[in-house]
């Protein structure tokens, strides 16, 4: 419990030490008249108040990442906790952070547009086409990852019927106007994951759960085949860091109203993602008696996270936990699938100049993302969340080298982008080499130092670069 305590504390005071910090690294001015009062178009840029903003750019960056990710990354045991603050504070938050201000800077454009400012018209293509798989593979995710939860809430409605009731949904918020969906339905299930997050933490502080102590130990059935370096770094994606947040921040961007609210809307929403996604980790820890039987309960239930959100939602909170479970667990990746689906019909409307006014061209643009998003749904939702996580930490990569660019070239600390950007690269690349997805080469020391031999060569081609 202790381990926990201390994380939970880290991350709170690092919002008004190292988030402050970020703050004047970024060179906030109040006085900058933000995007959405110079470019104003009653469709993406419309500007609402702050408390607004963050609880909508939390259910954006929320999704089931927090909380399906830490569930599964509790099963590797408390070293969780380590990643979750560490990559969340120094990692995590400032990526979102500092992608946040070069965006508005930006006036809001999409992140491949800002990426390529500085990292060059190559990256820029890469990243457009690397961004838009991402963002179906997350509208694919967050399409069957509710859908199995409601089929566990709701008896006798399948699956597949709540895929297809959720993508109606996703249509409706990917065109209209972002204040109309999104802008007044956001804030209260926003409200509902936060009430969710704090609700558990009362059980896990006060209901005589144990939950166990800092260890580098893996606790996973077969350590060698899912060694902690990579795996559990990419297991543990959005309660740590995510390339999928800096998708997200255009949306925002377009909605605030001074970049002094930038602290609270991009490091704290991703603060406070990394608040939910430990208190769940502890719990999940906790509520099945130990780790191993954490793991051994998953695997009876073929591994599917879903189901443990479900069991400890009711059997610590009731009644009420099955309300929270449905409001929270279900609408944050809800609503994060269709700020998916949003994001990619903002980048290809930016690849392609295509004006976003006309409802019809919203939707033409749109169309055949869902229908692909559809298809992906039909395979399945393990081998999806595998290439989900990399391809999320990977374009984290992105944005990290961008950021160190943008810092370099404003004469501000190049180490605050630079050590995370380093070791992101070092975990994506070893992932490559480690998981029997891509190469596989099999033996880890093998892996490793392929992957380093890599990112030796990005890191030397990126400093001489900037």
């Amino acid at each position: 419990m202790i381990t926990f305590l201390l994380c939970l504390a880290a991350l709170i005071a690092a919002y008004f030490t190292y988030g402050k910090y970020l703050e004047r690294q970024a060179g906030t001015d109040p006085s900058r008249p933000t995007p959405c009062k110079r470019m104003a178009d009653g469709v993406d840029y419309i500007e609402m108040p702050r408390w607004r903003v963050f609880l909508i750019q939390l259910l954006n960056i929320a999704g089931t990442g927090p909380i399906f990710g830490a569930i599964l990354g509790a099963c590797f045991g408390p070293v969780a906790f380590l990643w979750i603050t560490l990559g969340g504070i120094f990692f995590g938050a400032m990526h979102d952070y500092l992608s946040g201000m070069m965006i508005l800077r930006a006036d809001g454009k999409s992140l491949p547009e800002v990426l390529g400012l500085y990292l060059g018209s190559p990256v820029r293509t890469a990243v457009r086409w690397f961004s838009i798989v991402l963002m179906v593979l997350v509208g694919a995710v967050f399409l069957l990852s509710p859908a199995q939860l409601l089929t566990t809430l709701v008896s006798g409605v399948s699956v597949s019927t709540w895929v297809w009731i959720i993508l109606a949904y996703y249509i409706l918020a990917t065109v209209l106007p972002v204040d109309k969906v999104i802008g007044k339905c956001y804030p209260v299930f926003g409200a509902a994951l936060v009430l969710m997050a704090l609700s558990l933490l009362g059980v896990v502080l006060f209901e005589g759960y144990h939950v166990p102590e800092l260890s580098f130990h893996n606790y996973q059935p077969d350590p060698e085949a899912v060694p902690i370096i990579p795996t559990l770094f990419i297991t543990i994606a959005c309660g740590a860091i995510s390339g999928f947040h800096a998708t997200q921040s255009p949306m925002m961007a377009r909605c605030v109203g001074n970049e002094k609210e930038c602290r609270s809307v991009f490091y704290g929403s991703m603060i406070s993602e990394s608040v939910i996604a430990l208190i769940w980790a502890a719990i999940a820890m906790a509520f099945f008696g130990g780790i191993p039987e954490l793991s051994s309960a998953l695997a009876a239930n073929d591994n599917n996270p879903a189901w443990a959100v479900d069991a400890i939602s009711r059997t610590t909170l009731g009644h009420f936990g099955a309300i929270l479970a449905i409001l929270g667990v279900v609408a944050a990746p809800i609503t994060s699938g269709d700020t998916a689906f949003r994001s990619a019909r903002l980048i290809i409307s930016d690849m392609f100049g295509i004006d976003q006014k006309p409802l019809w061209k919203r939707f033409a643009v749109c169309l055949p993302l869902f229908v692909i998003g559809y298809l992906i749904t039909l395979v399945n939702f393990d081998i999806v969340w595998r290439y989900f996580a990399w391809s999320n930490q990977t374009l984290a990569v992105f944005t990290l080298w961008a950021i160190y660019v943008w810092q370099r070239r404003r004469g501000k600390n190049i180490w605050v982008p630079l050590i995370p950007a380093v070791v992101m690269t070092y975990i994506v690349t070893s992932f490559v080499f480690i998981s029997g997805q891509f190469i596989g080469l099999g033996p880890v020391w093998p892996a490793y130092a392929s992957a380093a031999v890599v990112t030796l060569g990005i890191t030397a081609l990126m400093l001489r670069r900037s």
